[in-house]
Formats: C-alpha cells, structure tokens, sequence
C-alpha cells in the first residue's frame, strides 16, 4: 500500500516541476517579447526623429527659405559725423577776457567722431541702398558692411525728410546680391512678415511677426507726422531702421522705420509702395520735387458749419480756393466742397491734411471723399510736379508778390506789391529782397518752387526781407 502511495507522490512531484518549466518558458517568451517590443518602439521612434530631422516642411519653413534669399542682400549702415569739440575757454561772466584769450591759445579744438547705426537694403544690381533718411541725416561718411562681413563706402545719392526715406549707392563695382521692391497695396491683416536688420548692431537679425495694421498715422519725434504705416508686431529695435520687411514670399513690403515708445510689438514700417515713388524721383533728381494738386482748404468754424449741409459724423474741411486747370480742378473737385476723408482716413483740421499732403510725389493718386450739398461724392486727383509757369501766379495770388531773382545764385527782389495785399498793409515795398518763405532759403528757381509748394493749406507765412542793411521777419496772412 505504501508503494502506490509513493508512487503517487513521485509522480505528483514530476507534474509540478513540469508546471514550473512551462511557467518559466512562458515568462521568458514574455520578457523576450516585450523586449522585441521595446527594441522595435526605440528604432520606430529613432526613425520617426530621423524623418522630422529630415522633413524640410517642418525645419525648412518659409522663414528660412527667405532669409537665406534675402539676407545676403541686407546691410548695416554705419554713418559717421564729424564735430568740433568746444573750448573749455569761452568767454565767462565775470572773467577777463584776456585771461581766457591767453588759454585758448594753448587750445586746439579737436574734431570728434559720432557715429550711428542703422540697416539698408540693396534694391537693385547697381548697388543702390535704400534706409531711412533719419539713418544717414547730417552724416559726412557713411560705410555698409554685408552679411558676408564685406564693408564699402557709400555716397548719399538723396534723401526725403518727408518720407524718412534715403537712397545710398556702394562705391564698387562688385556685383552684389539685390532684392527688388515688391508691392504693398495688397496687404493682408494678420498675414505673417519677416523684418531683418541690425538691432542694437547685431547683423542680420531676424524677427517675424504678422501684419498688425495698415494705414496708421504716427507721430515721429521730430514733429512730423507719418501717415499710411504698416503696423507689425516683428520686433523692431534701434538699429533695425531702414531694414527690410518682407512677407512669407519673401517680397520686399516695406521699410522698417520706427517703434512706438513705451511699448513692445507695436513697430511700424513705411509701405514699398510709397518708397518706389521716393526712389523714382531721387535716383532722377536728388530730392523729392514738390508737386501740387491745385486746391486749397480751410478748417470748418462752427459758423460754417451751421451753413453747410453736412451728414451726421462728418468733420472735414473746406476747399476754399481751385487753381483753374489744376489737377484737383480736372478730377471734379469744387470751390465750397468738404474734403471729409483722403485715402480712406477721416480728414478733422486743414493741419491734419497739410501733413498728408506733404509727402505726395509726382504721379500719385488720391483718393478723396467729398461732401457737396448734402451728397457724398468721390474724386481722385493725381499729383503732379507743380510747373515753374505756375509759381509766379501763385506767388501773386496768395502773398500779394511779384519777383525778379537778382542773379543766377542771388535773392529775389520785389518788382510789385498787391495793394490790397497784406504785404502792402505791412510796408512791403518795390526793391526790398525777398530772402526766405516759411523757412526755405531763396537762392534758386527751384527753391522758389518748393517755398510755394509749401504754401498749400497754409493761412500764413513767414517770411524774411531785407531793405539795406536790415533784415526783417515778418508773419503775411495768405490771400
């Protein structure tokens, strides 16, 4: 009896050794397996890594592929400025003179260098640069270093303050990369733009950001007010001036020109469109020549207003006078009309439309929006090079003048006045010299034509007179 039993238990012991090699053989497939599995996740992901390195839709964007176009065509502008250190021996209250007269002596006054920065674009495949005009103004060097780290000298070819637009050309005959302008009237809000420049001088920097706004109005530090801006939240830093902006074509769309102060991702650049007009008439003539419209305007009292037949929000301002065979004339524009927007933004003092005016070149389109009895109407005169046959009339309509230059470099002298002019009721008189309007030095025909020029929208001028050895600063309300 005791054998079968031990029998049994032998037999019980081979079953339970056999379980155990089985489990042991399906835990080993199952390790072996998942380390088949883990193996085959660490080469599938090593591949997938290898294919996103290797995927130009996600490392080659369109940032990339326009920066690697445009860059090398991007330069910094470095000006210089000579000026004269100042005697430490100036004359002092309360000092002898000869004291300070004997130190003097002893002192030279040494030139000192001040220099600036700024970024340009070449344009063309004549090496023409295009920047700011606040980037080169009153510069007596000015050197453009490429990406490449190849530096040139460049020649001031002209500049538009009205515009904050310069053209340099490289003094060299090496063939250099160039971007042509694109276009920029059809800007889209929100479509992404690249700025690249030399931010605080370090080259080619890049930023990209989205077109926040068109058509702003800002006002520069020096007074002047810009209109028509491109808005961009692309970082813009000191140092960034003049550089390009481009759209993810990598289209030249404008000019980088400023920030606004005090606050971050709000930069503005200045349109390409209105820069190829700018560079047009500076590669031609060296400055911007002044044009007209024919028109002049007034703001709107509350008399008038009560007159007028103006529909509800409309401020605008009124024309009060139209050159017979202006442009303003041919395009419909009428004596007694309301100029209530002018490329699209709402026009509130005849000072506001002055400074739009201001930057006008030859050939440009405005897009006016006139109020006429009650009825909205619209009308586009185009600007045109205001004509030497005209500025005598002008002169005569409006200041009550006329003139005859003394010499090819000298002043003008005054043969007649208007008397019912308020240069007669001031003592005006035939033989004085006219020497300066509103600033603008007479000493050539065209700088009589840009004084006049100036005159649009004004209701006074400032003008300097010489009789003898006097000269005289006298303000003339405008007929």
């Amino acid at each position: 009896m005791k054998a079968p039993t031990s029998v049994r238990a032998s037999q019980g012991s081979h079953r339970s050794t056999g379980v155990a090699r089985r489990r042991a053989v399906a835990t080993g497939a199952r390790a072996r397996s998942v380390a088949r599995a883990a193996l085959g996740l660490i080469a599938c992901t090593s591949l997938a890594a290898t294919a996103l390195a290797d995927d130009p839709f996600l490392r080659r964007t369109a940032t990339v592929g326009v920066v690697e176009r445009v860059g090398p065509s991007v330069v910094n502008v470095t000006t210089e400025r000579l000026t004269q250190t100042p005697s430490p021996f100036n004359p002092r209250p309360g000092v002898d003179p000869t004291v300070d007269d004997f130190f003097r002596s002893f002192f030279e006054p040494r030139p000192r260098t001040t220099q600036s920065l700024g970024s340009g674009v070449i344009f063309d495949r004549e090496g023409h640069v295009l920047t700011n005009e606040h980037v080169i103004a009153r510069a007596d060097r000015v050197r453009v270093t490429m990406a490449d780290g190849r530096e040139f000298d460049a020649e001031l070819v002209g500049a538009d303050m009205g515009n904050d637009l310069a053209v340099l050309r490289i003094l060299s005959d090496v063939e250099l990369p160039f971007t042509p302008p694109g276009r920029s009237d059809d800007l889209m809000v929100g479509e992404p733009v690249i700025a690249i420049g030399n931010p605080f001088g370090f080259s080619n920097s890049v930023t990209t950001g989205v077109i926040s706004a068109t058509n702003r109005s800002v006002n520069a530090q020096n007074s002047l007010t810009f209109h028509g801006l491109i808005q961009t939240d692309a970082l813009i830093n000191p140092g960034n001036s003049g550089g390009p902006l481009l759209n993810a074509d990598g289209q030249l769309i404008g000019i980088n020109a400023s920030i606004y102060d005090g606050a971050q991702g709000i930069g503005f650049a200045i349109p390409i469109d209105v820069a190829r007009r700018v560079i047009r008439e500076l590669l031609l003539y060296g400055e911007v020549h002044p044009v007209w419209l024919g028109l002049e305007f007034t703001d709107l009292d509350p008399a008038l207003r009560e007159v007028i037949d103006l529909p509800d929000g409309v401020v605008g301002v009124l024309v009060n006078r139209i050159e017979p065979g202006s442009p303003a004339a041919r395009a419909g524009v009428r004596r007694g009309d309301v100029i209530a927007r002018v490329d699209g933004r709402r026009i509130k003092t005849a000072l506001q439309l002055i400074e739009m005016l201001e930057p006008m070149t030859a050939g440009q389109a405005i897009e006016m929006e006139l109020v006429r009895a009650g009825e909205l109407l619209h009308a586009q005169p185009r600007a045109e090079e205001l004509p030497q046959s005209r500025v005598a009339a002008i002169l005569k309509s409006r200041l009550g003048l006329t003139l005859r230059q003394r010499s090819a470099d000298d002043a003008y002298e005054i043969v007649e006045v208007d008397p019912d002019s308020a240069a007669r009721a001031l003592g005006l008189r035939r033989g004085d010299a006219l020497l300066a309007i509103n600033g603008v030095t007479l000493g050539s025909h065209e700088d009589l034509r840009k004084a006049v020029a100036r005159l649009r929208g004004l209701g006074r001028a400032l003008v300097v007179v010489q009789r003898g050895p006097g000269r005289y600063h006298l303000t003339l309300p405008l007929l």
